[in-house]
C-alpha cells in the first residue's frame, strides 16, 4: 500500500497543478469547451491560489492536487485531481474517506461538482455514497453530488495527513 501525505500548495505548485490539470481533466474541459492550450493557461494564471490546496503526495512524489472550502453550511471539495498513472490504484478513494470522515465528525455534508461527461467521476463518487442533487450551469453541463453525514466507524486515511 502507497504512502498517501497532504501538504498545503505553495505558489510553486502553479505549474506543476496546470500539468496535472491538462493530464486529469483535458479530455473532459475539451468535450465540453474545448481545449485552447493558450486561454486554459491565461485562465489558470488568473484563478491558481494556493490557500485552500492540498497536493496529494504517492510515496513522495506529487501525484495530485485537492480543493476544500469549509463553508458556512456545508465543505465543498471545489476539485480533486489525480494523475492518470496514479489513477485505478485506490488513492482517491483513501483521500475522499478521510474527507468524508472529517465532514461527518463536524456534523457537515461533504459537496461537489462533475462534468456531466466525466461518467467516471461521478461514479467514484456514487460509490463513496454521495447522491445526486441535481444539475446546474449552462446546459446542465455539471452534476452536483452530496454526501450526508454517515454514522458509525471511522473511515481509513492518508497515512500521514500533515
Amino acid at each position: 500500500m502507497p504512502t498517501v501525505e497532504l501538504r498545503p500548495a505553495v505558489p510553486g505548485d502553479a505549474e506543476f497543478c496546470f500539468r496535472l490539470h491538462r493530464a486529469a481533466l483535458g479530455p473532459y474541459v475539451a468535450q465540453v469547451w474545448g481545449w485552447d492550450e493558450a486561454e486554459q493557461r491565461a485562465y489558470h494564471r488568473r484563478s491558481f491560489r494556493a490557500a485552500g490546496r492540498w497536493i496529494i503526495a504517492v510515496d513522495g512524489v506529487d501525484a495530485g492536487v485537492l480543493a476544500l472550502d469549509h463553508g458556512a453550511a456545508e465543505d465543498y471539495l471545489g476539485l480533486i485531481e489525480l494523475h492518470p498513472r496514479f489513477q485505478g490504484r485506490g488513492i482517491g478513494s483513501r483521500v475522499l474517506r478521510c474527507l468524508l470522515d472529517r465532514a461527518a465528525g463536524r456534523g457537515r455534508d461533504l459537496v461537489v461538482d462533475v462534468l456531466t461527461v466525466n461518467h467516471r467521476a461521478r461514479a467514484f463518487y456514487l460509490r463513496h455514497g454521495f447522491r445526486e442533487e441535481g444539475r446546474h450551469g449552462e446546459g446542465g453541463r455539471k452534476v452536483r453530488l452530496r454526501a450526508v453525514p454517515r454514522e458509525g466507524g471511522a473511515a481509513p486515511s492518508p497515512d500521514r495527513p500533515r
